[in-house]
């Protein structure tokens, strides 16, 4: 078990560079299943959920070659129709491998996808959906099993009853060959969906609203090989931008735009963020946080849920009282314990919201890892705290961000891995 030592109250100074997104990289993954040729991927973290991620495509049959950032697929045969369920169960993003090995042969099994615990986790939607488009669907005691009809139908709309992104995703990699039109809509809009039907079209896939809720979808016979590069991680951007704004600091953050941080970065110039950009970089600081009076998760363009956990940990640094509200998951407040031992004052509402009151002094303490980004925000507790901390279960937390440790120190932080 892995554990960071953090000595709090460095201002941090510098700059580094924001890694490919997490996200985005399962459904990049999943869609190298769709054709023979190689597909090769650019901007890739070397993180412990895409180490993961290759070894589910190995027990696949596919061919995958990683070299620095750059990872090289072919899929010229699936050799089995079963998703590894001891990879599988290590991360929810996995899911989207079902999609694309039914689009590709027709047929798959897997178990239910595992990942952080932050509250009841459905797939509901994704077998909706593959009922919807013709797939047969059974389920015996959370293992699934989904095999292709011989369905007649040329036109196929269906509307998500939740705008869920990795149901979105697992819908248009079963969506893009074949012969039918399909219409998705209530579609999620996140960048990673976004990166997948961008990577989909290069491939030579016939997808039309990309960006919308709406996805207009015909089929074709083949898809071909490709180069893409993915898009910047922008939670990983935020939480270094958070660690500007609590250490009263100034990081420049390099390989990302504005493009697609609008929901982010407007909540941060509300705490008192200062944001300069130019076409590819970021630059945060800030000498005064103030309060947010209300902050809710909502679906992309909106505020991610993926960063509640972090803006908490901001706001016990904000001059006044801030309400935080996420009603997506029902376990993302039930880290904040772990903040009053350290000295912030927070009531829990109810499970989906804390009511923070700012600014307070908080203290170093010996803390456990709960999930990925409630990891990341005790790493940034800690590095706002008096003392030293110690961060548990740290390999959690590389689950979802690249070199953590090398990056924060150079930013000037007094934090070192033991294991």
């Amino acid at each position: 078990m892995a554990k960071y030592i953090i000595e709090g109250g460095k201002k941090l100074k510098g700059t580094i560079k924001i890694g490919g997104n997490k996200n985005s990289v399962f459904p990049a993954f999943a869609a190298c299943l769709l054709t023979e040729d190689e597909v090769v991927l650019r901007n890739i973290p070397e993180i412990e959920d895409v180490r993961v991620s290759i070894g589910i495509l190995k027990k696949l049959g596919v061919k995958v070659q990683r070299s620095d950032d750059i990872v090289r697929i072919q899929a010229k045969n699936i050799e089995t129709s079963t998703l590894p369920p001891e990879l599988t169960y290590k991360l929810r993003g996995a899911v989207v491998f079902a999609g694309g090995v039914l689009g590709r042969i027709g047929r798959v099994e897997f178990t239910h996808p595992g990942g952080d615990v932050i509250g009841k986790r459905s797939i509901q939607t994704h077998l909706d959906g593959f009922e919807a488009l013709g797939y047969e669907v059974k389920v015996d005691d959370l293992k699934y099993f989904i095999q292709k009809k011989n369905n007649k139908e040329n036109y196929i709309e269906f509307f998500m009853e939740e705008s869920s992104v990795t149901a979105t995703e697992n819908l248009i990699l079963v969506s893009v060959l074949g012969d039918q039109k399909i219409v998705l809509k209530n579609c999620a809009k996140e960048p990673h969906v976004v990166d997948l039907c961008k990577l989909l079209i290069l491939m030579g896939a016939n997808i039309e609203g990309v960006g919308g809720s709406r996805l207009t979808i015909t089929g074709v016979q083949r898809l071909n090989g490709a180069q893409f590069n993915l898009g910047a991680d922008y939670l990983e951007f935020a939480s270094y931008a958070i660690a500007a704004l609590l250490t009263k600091g100034k990081i420049k953050l390099e390989g990302i735009s504005l493009e697609d941080l609008e929901p982010i970065v407007y909540p941060l110039i509300r705490m008192g963020g200062k944001i300069e950009a130019s076409d590819t970089t970021v630059t945060v600081k800030a000498e005064r946080i103030k309060n947010i009076e209300k902050l809710t998760v909502n679906v992309w363009p909106g505020f991610p849920t993926d960063l509640m956990s972090l803006f908490i940990v901001l706001a016990t640094q904000a001059q006044g009282a801030s309400l935080l509200h996420d009603w997506m998951y029902e376990s993302r407040m039930f880290f904040v314990d772990k903040l009053i031992s350290m000295g912030a004052q927070i009531d829990i509402a109810d499970p989906h919201r804390v009511i923070v009151i700012g600014p307070t002094k908080l203290y170093g303490r010996d803390l456990e890892t709960p999930d990925i980004r409630a990891g990341m925000a005790l790493v940034l507790a800690a590095l706002a705290a008096k003392g030293s901390s110690t961060i548990n279960k740290a390999e959690l937390i590389e689950r979802g961000y690249e070199d953590v440790v090398e990056k924060l120190s150079s930013l000037g932080a007094k934090i070192k891995r033991e294991d």
